[in-house]
């Protein structure tokens, strides 16, 4: 029987610790043939028209079909739905599927740091992998947490040794429950909601679609591993994928869009290792929701506001949604987008900093608005890396900081993912963290790390313990200063997200097998895309916290960002140390492209960062974006000076890279209305523009 809400049982997981402290599509199957992109004239106010979202009975078709596949595999699953901006419509778990997961890549050094081991909810395996679905899709690519697995690991592809890390190495570590940027249950549905794990790499989150519209993702926890596919030179049939497959059936992503339709550096992306006519079940009719023995699980933080049943998603892009056009003057044209609360008022409009730069004047906020409309216009102009058709316009967030990380403001583009959201604020801080002169002394007050091990013993009980010893943030410092000297991270550099990636690699080279570690990774026998190092060691309590609160075990704390201690008498003592995230890491640290610090007169005053459809791109609109607005605004502000910038650092025969720029970046008909003196009909091949870019 479908029974009533009950709150997840393990609770034991943490109370102990609480204690101790392709192929074979069926004919005539809707909705897997193409799908037209709703936006045919003015995206901004087509979407804003659209009412493009999941209804009640339609997540429970995509329940009751993943669940009537389980029990055709003759396993049970606990299964999530999420809407396009990760409101949690329903988590259901079946009779007999284990409430519990645990973490592990797998990998054949049986790495034991990071979160590797630890044992923790399906449920939340279940969110964030259905969380990944959805806010790595858009309408012009399809990515699923097979594609997530491909692109986060140490080489890419995953097995071709000798090769560069995956290019959004790190990723995984975003949406963070703790960031100050992703919404919680109680801000009523406005998005990005966050997700418990961060971003998922294990097979079997998928994204789900209305005639060509991203609508939500599906999540699948049915084997106990959450991981990933460490081997991509065969063809998995993975009991997680299979379910969410058929889960998706009737809201599959069009085919022209999937990631198996869509190259970088030249190799295709994996979107999923079976298709329909891999399933046993998908196009037959699968029973009511009702009839299938399972139940609706109460997650905290996630599903509490349901009252103990399905609901229906929100249309992206009503203000409904926390997502809606912009009508702010300057930037018109532009098609922008802006978030905002869950009264309708803008989240993030241009604002001056409130910051003291030494021997410069912060921001203003007409300098924000216009560092924000270079971008898009760079955008605009562009041409997009990962999506279809070829020849599109790039789709992303861009996010201004100032010196200290506080937010100036956040701009879109209509489709930009919405992963993109939370990195691209992540990565205009980092980027202004690594280039401050206080950088090193701020990380070692960060105090140390303390994991986790928690593992069943024969009789089912768990056993918790603390790994030790501690690690501590000021060794991460002290590896970087052996490695470039002593004025190391004391503002001697502008470090780009790009430089400080460098740096976050098992191998330094990036991808060489011999290179020792960069100084902000763990040595490669202890690392994973599950331990990263650095970028996953400053929010690792927070992570555990979170989980913590999940269970009903602990209040919720993460509301005022990941910054800062623990409040006093939540830090669960007996085995946190109690890690000080540095002020203005207020949604944690990230490691792949897309940002710079933004200088006046040689003084860093800020930073900007984006993301979305490539991280060349990326790189591309951050740099030009700023060099465009200084050229605006007569030269007050502009990118680092070449002298200081970190690619004149050198190290073990290499030097860090600042940024990249694609090749051919134009798009093919630059929108007319953003042509200007500044921006010719074809603005980049083989010209200023270009030449900018690359440095030259």
């Amino acid at each position: 029987m479908h029974t009533a809400l009950r709150s997840t049982a393990g609770a034991i997981v943490l109370a102990l610790l609480l204690a101790a402290c392709g192929e074979g599509d069926r004919p005539g199957a809707a909705g897997i043939g193409e799908g037209a992109a709703p936006c045919a004239g003015n995206c901004a106010t087509d979407l804003a028209a659209a009412a493009a979202r999941l209804s009640v009975a339609e997540v429970e078709t995509v329940l009751a079909q993943a669940a009537n596949e389980a029990q055709a595999q003759g396993v049970a699953a606990t299964i999530a739905v999420v809407d396009r901006v990760g409101n949690v419509l329903a988590v259901y778990r079946m009779d007999g599927a284990s409430p519990d997961m645990r973490v592990d890549s797998l990998r054949a050094e049986n790495v034991n740091t990071g979160l590797e081991n630890l044992t923790v909810p399906s449920a939340l395996g279940a969110i964030s992998k259905a969380v990944t679905g959805a806010y790595l899709s858009s309408e012009g690519n399809a990515f699923t947490t097979r594609t997530a697995g491909q692109i986060v690991q140490e080489h890419f592809n995953p097995g071709e040794l000798n090769q560069v890390s995956g290019p959004l190495f790190g990723v995984q570590f975003s949406q963070l429950a703790c960031s100050d940027l992703v919404r919680r249950e109680a801000d009523a549905r406005v998005g990005p909601k966050r997700s418990p794990l961060g971003l998922a790499a294990d097979p079997g989150g998928l994204p789900l679609y209305k005639n060509g519209t991203p609508v939500g993702g599906v999540g699948v926890m049915a084997d106990g591993i959450y991981g990933l596919d460490l081997v991509l030179t065969d063809t998995d049939r993975d009991l997680d994928e299979l379910i969410a497959v058929a889960a998706s059936f009737g809201f599959a992503a069009p085919r022209d869009r999937r990631g198996d339709r869509i190259t970088v550096e030249g190799k295709t992306f994996r979107f999923s290792d079976v298709d329909f006519g891999d399933t046993l079940t998908a196009g037959t009719a699968a029973p009511a929701l009702g009839a299938i023995n399972g139940e609706l699980l109460s997650i905290p933080g996630y599903t509490e506001n349901a009252g103990g049943a399905v609901r229906a998603g929100v249309a992206f892009g009503r203000a409904a949604s926390g997502y809606r056009p912009s009508n702010d003057p300057r930037f018109a044209g532009l098609e922008a987008f802006e978030l905002v609360e869950p009264d309708g008022s803008r989240r993030y409009p241009p604002r001056a900093a409130a910051d003291n730069p030494a021997g410069a004047a912060a921001l203003s906020e007409a300098e924000v608005a216009v560092l924000l409309r270079n971008a898009l216009r760079v955008a605009r102009q562009g041409r997009a890396q990962i999506r279809r058709p070829l020849g599109s316009q790039i789709h992303v967030t861009a996010s201004v900081v100032d010196s200290r990380g506080a937010v100036l403001g956040v701009l879109r583009t209509h489709d930009g993912p919405i992963f993109g959201t939370d990195v691209s604020l992540q990565k205009a801080r980092t980027a202004v963290f690594f280039s401050s002169a206080d950088a090193g002394q701020r990380l070692s007050d960060g105090g140390a790390v303390s994991y986790l091990d928690i593992a069943r013993d024969a009789n089912g009980d768990l056993a918790i313990d603390r790994r030790a010893p501690a690690l501590a943030f000021a060794d991460y410092v002290q590896r970087t200063r052996d490695l470039f000297g002593p004025t190391a991270l004391t503002g001697t550099h502008a470090f780009a997200d790009r430089s400080g990636g460098n740096l976050s690699r098992p191998f330094f080279p990036d991808g060489l097998l011999s290179a020792p570690p960069g100084p902000f990774s763990k040595p490669f026998a202890d690392w994973s895309p599950f331990s990263t190092g650095l970028q996953l060691d400053m929010v690792y309590e927070r992570i555990i916290q979170h989980v913590a609160f999940t269970l009903g075990l602990v209040p919720d704390v993460s509301d005022s960002g990941c910054a800062g201690g623990f409040p006093a008498g939540t830090d669960a003592a007996p085995l946190f140390f109690g890690t000080t995230i540095p002020e203005g890491l207020d949604n944690g640290l990230q490691i792949f492209p897309g940002s710079v610090p933004i200088y006046r007169g040689g003084v860093l005053v800020g930073g900007i960062g984006i993301s979305g459809d490539g991280v060349d791109q990326d790189d591309m609109i951050a740099f030009l974006g700023t060099h465009n607005a200084g050229l605006e605004l007569g030269g007050a502000l502009g990118n680092a000076p070449p002298e200081i910038r970190a690619d004149r650092l050198e190290a073990r025969g290499v030097r860090l890279r600042y940024v990249q720029c694609p090749q051919a970046p134009g798009a093919p008909n630059p929108p007319p209305d953003v042509a200007g003196p500044r921006f010719p009909e074809t603005p980049f091949p083989g010209s200023d523009q270009q030449r900018v870019c690359e440095g030259l």
